[in-house]
Formats: C-alpha cells, structure tokens, sequence
C-alpha cells in the first residue's frame, strides 16, 4: 500500500517519528539508571509495543485487563495492571497468572487488600500486589504518609500475598508547561513515592520495587534515586497536549489522522473535511491550555503543519477545518474538495481508540496496517 492509496478517514503512523520518540525516552531512562516499563495503552497495537521493547523496555504497564491478555498472548508475561483491582476482576486476574503470566496488581484500600488476599487463600494463589501512593492529589492512590499504607501492606504481606512494591502517577504534571515546574512535579513525584518504600520498610514489610512515571515527569527528571522503573505512555506517539506541556516539537507527534476536503462554507471561511468527532475523538486537551488547537492541528498531506489552520468544530462525520483567529474567505481556493490533509490529534490515545488499524507510513512511502484492539 501506499499513502495514496488508503480511504479516509484513516489512523496514520509516521514510523521514523515513532522510532524517534522510542529511543529518546530509552536512552533518557538508560542514562538515568531505571528500567523502563511502558504504558501500551496508548496504542494497544502489538508492532508498536514491540519496537518499545527491542529499544530496550522491560515489561509492560495495562490500563485493562483485555491488554494483558492481548499482549500476553504474544508473549509478554512481565505485565502490571495499573489500575486499582476490584474483586469481581479477580477471576479474570487469576486465569492469566494460571496460564504462566506474571500479572502484578494494584491496590490502594483495605477493603481492597483484604478481598485479594482472601480470594488468594481461597484460591491456592500468591498474587503479587503493588500499592498505590497519591503524590499530587491528582487521582487515586494513599498519601506516603497515611498510616492506611502500612495497613494495606500488612494486610497482604500477613495473609501471604507478595507485596510487591509501590506505584504512583503525577498526573498533574499536564497541568504546567514550564520546565521548571514540570522538574519540580518530576522531583516531587520520585520523593514521595521513595518515602512511601521506606515507610513499608521501616515496619519490616517488603518493598522492592519503586516504579513512577507520566511522559511529562519522565522526560524531565533530573534524578531517580530511590526508583527501580519508570512507566510512561504516550511518549510513544505524543500530541499537541504534550506539545502544550513543552515536551515534544508538533514535529515529534507520530500520530495523525488522513482526511479529505469534501465541501466548503466560503462565507464562513470553513473547508468541510470527512473526518469527525469519530475519527478524532471528542477529546478537547487544549481547550483548558494556553493554545487550542480545538480538535486538532492541520497539515498537508506529507505532515507539515499549515499555519494557524485547525479543526475547529466536529460532528459526527464532518470536521469543520477553518482558520484560528481570522476568517479565510479563499478557503475554497486553498484546501479544494478532494484535498487531503492529515490532522494532529489533542490526545494520541483518544484518538487511536477510535480507531480499528494504524496504517504505518515508512520513511520509503510504503504504509503496512497494524492492528489495534478494544475493550475490556
């Protein structure tokens, strides 16, 4: 296949951009001293996760089960389901352990913790169990000071579970867009997460592993003492929120959606494209960030963005692609119908998932299909 050749709307990958992306975030984790453990959730695609672990990645991170199952099946057992575990998933937890994968859980409550271990006891099955830790108030999680840490420890180190380590997110981090700040959430992250390890230590409980991560904290910490893994995501593609956040060139987003020009409305200055809501997602990252980019940034065919021009608006099919502060009244003349134009997305992992395929565009002009998958 070719780039000509693909229907639209249709998921593009830009393979040297990804690549690139890949052995940025290796050799920053390399240098620093941390195994690297990436989130695929971002692509759930198996061409992609394997590039992650050629460049070097060990093991994997999940947001579903489903993935762990999916990647499982192609051979990848060092697999953390970093979601908080709830019992009615323990079953589902418990087949993939029996079939050889190395499933490590999260959990971040006692009523948790007590669930696992007594389905563990029930089942003959030593479940390998990480805390959850709260650095920044941004999600779940225990504050590394909360007393609740050592309960939930010894609540499944007593009852025979293995305790495995602890975890944490700064999801904040996508809240600033200063280096500064984005090295301060990075610092703060990487403390509180290493103090939470040495309270369970403290009180005699195991914790060896150490793991943080979010692209933006990864890519800019100055130190990781005290870490054994970092986890990110969607390093591996990036998207103008990240762009936003100051950690990536809009020429780094590997990620784009090829759509074509089928109308216009002049006096508005809109050009209609085939590619809405549906092919974009509703995500609307920007709209809370300094620029917004509305439902994406437009490019012409061969990925180079064209000025100020964005989808501004989406139904479900139609994409209204106008320009940013002004009215361009020679829309028509610039993007005529049959145009193609790629589009880059707010968020890479929004997007992808509305999406069946990735079609792969390698540096010679070829383009492979990849598959992704769904649910849960």
């Amino acid at each position: 296949m070719s780039l000509a050749s693909l229907d639209t709307p249709a998921a593009l990958i830009d393979v040297a951009r990804m690549t690139r992306n890949i052995e940025r975030m290796q050799r920053r984790l390399d240098a620093l001293g941390v195994r690297f453990r990436p989130h695929v959730k971002t692509t759930k695609c198996g061409q992609v996760v394997r590039a992650q672990i050629t460049a070097g990645a060990q093991g994997i991170t999940v947001s579903t089960l489903k993935e762990a199952e999916q990647f499982f099946a192609m051979g990848i057992s060092d697999i953390v389901y970093a979601v908080g575990m709830v019992p009615s998933k323990l079953k589902q937890a418990l087949a993939l352990r029996r079939r050889g994968c190395g499933l490590k859980i999260v959990a971040d409550s006692l009523y948790c913790a007590n669930a696992i271990a007594a389905f563990g006891r029930e089942h003959g099955e030593t479940f390998e169990v990480w805390i959850e830790v709260d650095v920044d108030g941004h999600r779940s999680g225990i504050p590394p000071e909360d007393d609740l840490l050592i309960a939930v420890g010894r609540a499944l180190a007593d009852c025979g579970m293995t305790l495995g380590g602890v975890l944490a997110h700064a999801g904040s981090s996508y809240e600033y867009n200063t280096h500064a700040d984005l090295v301060r959430i990075a610092e703060q992250e990487r403390e509180r997460t290493v103090r939470a390890a040495e309270r369970l230590r403290a009180a005699g409980l195991p914790c060896p592993v150490v793991s943080i991560g979010s692209t933006p904290t990864a890519l800019s910490a100055e130190r990781l003492e005290g870490v054994t893994e970092v986890r990110a995501g969607v390093y591996v593609m990036f998207d103008l929120v990240m762009h936003n956040v100051g950690v990536c060139e809009t020429s780094d987003i590997a990620l784009s959606v090829l759509t074509t020009v089928i109308g216009h409305q002049e006096e508005k200055g809109w050009a209609i494209v085939d590619a809405g809501w549906m092919a974009m997602s509703r995500d609307r990252g920007t709209q809370r960030q300094p620029h917004d980019f509305g439902y994406g940034l437009v490019c012409s065919e061969d990925g180079e963005p064209l000025g100020d021009y964005v989808m501004s608006s989406a139904n479900q099919e139609h994409g209204i692609v106008s320009r940013a502060g002004a009215t361009d009244r020679d829309i028509a003349a610039r993007f005529p119908i049959g145009t193609r134009l790629r589009i880059l997305p707010n968020h890479a992992c929004a997007t992808g998932a509305q999406h069946p395929e990735y079609h792969a565009l390698n540096e010679d002009g070829s383009v492979e299909t990849w598959p992704r998958f769904y649910g849960w």
